[in-house]
């Protein structure tokens, strides 16, 4: 298939129709079966954010943001203050589900911005908005991918050498099943087939990003059915690979992003900057300004969520991998030093350190 047929066969969070449940890929399923399922209560919601069935921090967001606009749906209320007391305990349950990721937070309180500004229009009205809001961020978030795309694919223009493909490394899942299309870190790929080049012009190398094995269940999988060159490696193999002198660049996403330039993504990221400051390869953070917390000073204060420990233990395994009853350490993110970032691409343009400053000028908080 080609890229876009790839694009329509994945597309990651949809309101059915009807508009009466999210449809969406569950993820936990991939690269195996390529599932559909229709989720709609209150707890399906949470609970397919929280177990993963969609996850990236922009895909989360959308799902937060029809999620809500669903739930409201349903309200049944006597007069607004009702109307918005049930509404701001729905929000703050779907805000419960997963601590790192500002899109969530961020979707949700745009959604209630819609209703504070529609306080003179009765429910029924206001749940209407919340449909169009939920439209939007989704249009907003293809958009914003695609302009972070091109921004990196200028980057991989400049490092093309005749008959040599780029190099490319990425850790972890922030793709198109992360987002509403392109993704973040795979933005600049696809976007450079949209741009004529082929799936041989660049060589992607996806950390499979352990315990969840996202890089590998997804990343690889997107990858390799939109005909780009891909391999897969375990995280415990970047170091070597940067020194082979196969990597010209490196694209991570993120789901936070702090005033000073520290990122939170995916856990073992941290440890791919580092490498990659040491070989002197280019690292680059693809970040929507969504997910620029100019609120969060530093990465000291982005909280990091904590997972089951079985995802350590048992999950993937035929049988248990540990002895019973070991004490486990499962973060879910790592804090990348900003110090250690070539440059954050957000849709609005490549930052570069000072990044509370590039932020400010790119027109991201007070």
């Amino acid at each position: 298939m080609n890229v876009e047929e790839f694009f329509n066969k994945v597309v990651t969070v949809r309101m059915s129709p009807d508009e009466s449940a999210l449809d969406i890929i569950d993820q936990t399923l991939l690269p195996g079966t390529i599932k559909r399922i229709e989720i709609s209560s209150r707890v399906e919601i949470w609970d397919a954010i929280k177990r993963l069935r969609v996850r990236g921090a922009p895909a989360i967001g959308v799902a937060a943001a029809y999620g809500i606009a669903l739930l409201a749906s349903r309200i049944e209320s006597n007069g607004l203050d009702d109307f918005y007391a049930k509404f701001t305990e729905e929000k703050d349950y779907l805000a419960s589900s997963r601590p790192t990721a500002v899109n969530l937070f961020w979707a949700l309180d745009r959604m209630d911005r819609v209703v504070k500004n529609h306080a003179d229009d009765s429910p029924d009205d206001i749940k209407e908005a919340l449909f169009a809001e939920a439209d939007a961020i989704r249009e907003e978030d293809v958009q914003i991918s695609r302009a972070i795309g091109e921004i990196g694919f200028g980057l991989l223009r400049d490092l093309k050498r005749n008959g040599q493909a780029v190099g490319i490394l990425t850790h972890c899942n922030a793709g198109t099943l992360a987002t509403a299309k392109y993704g973040t870190a795979t933005a600049p790929m696809y976007l450079a087939l949209e741009h004529g080049w082929a799936g041989t012009d660049m060589h992607v190398y996806c950390d499979e990003t352990r315990p969840l094995l996202q890089g590998a269940r997804l990343t690889s999988f997107e990858l390799y059915h939109a005909g780009i060159t891909t391999t897969l490696q375990c995280d415990n193999m970047a170091s070597i690979l940067m020194r082979s002198g196969k990597i010209d660049v490196i694209f991570v996403g993120c789901d936070r992003v702090a005033r000073n330039g520290d990122t939170a993504n995916k856990i073992g990221t941290s440890g791919v900057a580092i490498l990659a400051h040491h070989y002197g390869i280019p690292f680059y953070v693809c970040a929507p300004s969504s997910t620029i917390d100019m609120d969060t000073p530093t990465g000291e204060q982005i909280p990091i969520e904590m997972r089951n420990p079985d995802e350590v233990t048992e999950m993937w395994y035929r049988e248990r991998m540990a002895p019973e009853g070991v004490d486990v350490f499962n973060p879910a993110f790592d804090v990348t030093d900003h110090g250690l970032i070539t440059g954050v691409i957000t849709e609005k343009g490549l930052c570069h350190t000072p990044y509370d400053e590039a932020f400010l000028d790119l027109g991201m908080g007070p």
